[in-house]
């Protein structure tokens, strides 16, 4: 009989979250290439996002959409709930500041709130999100409220 290994970037367990408990995220630089990539898969073609004239902008620099920072932060906390997410029931989202190709995200998560299901063998757990940009800033904040597995 083989060995039981420990599983790396296994998920959190709704045992393992408590109000009040904190984590980050490893750091990610979005690209030009993440930014074509995106607005070619969604097809947000906002001249904001596509084309290179900046003598229209207000905003100075290659801009990416806030659907695409989001989405990067998901992926970001992929690891929190890998093999452990049940679902994802909701959020809302509030897009605080502007981020362009060539900064460097990470996601810092709060537990906010925490309770089993009324069957009780899974848990609701809310949590504050903020994704911050290499100079500290909250580029983009947002409360998904998700369902967990409970430990076995």
């Amino acid at each position: 009989m083989a060995q039981s290994l420990p599983l790396v970037g296994h998920g959190f367990y709704f045992e393992d979250l408590a109000v009040g408990m904190r984590f980050r995220t490893h750091r990610r630089t979005l690209r030009e290439a993440d930014l074509v990539a995106f607005v070619n898969l969604t097809w947000l073609t906002e001249e904001l996002f596509t084309v290179d004239d900046d003598s229209q902008r207000a905003l100075k620099g290659k801009v990416v959409p806030g659907a695409l920072v989001y989405a990067f932060a998901e992926g970001l906390l992929l690891p929190s709930m890998q093999d452990t997410g049940l679902a994802f029931l909701g959020a809302t989202l509030d897009v605080k500041r502007s981020t362009q190709v060539g900064d460097t995200i990470h996601v810092e998560a709060e537990v906010t709130a925490h309770r089993l299901t009324s069957k009780g063998d899974r848990g609701l757990v809310r949590f504050a999100n903020r994704v911050v940009n290499q100079d500290g800033e909250t580029v983009l904040a947002y409360d998904p409220l998700r369902m967990l597995k409970r430990r076995p």
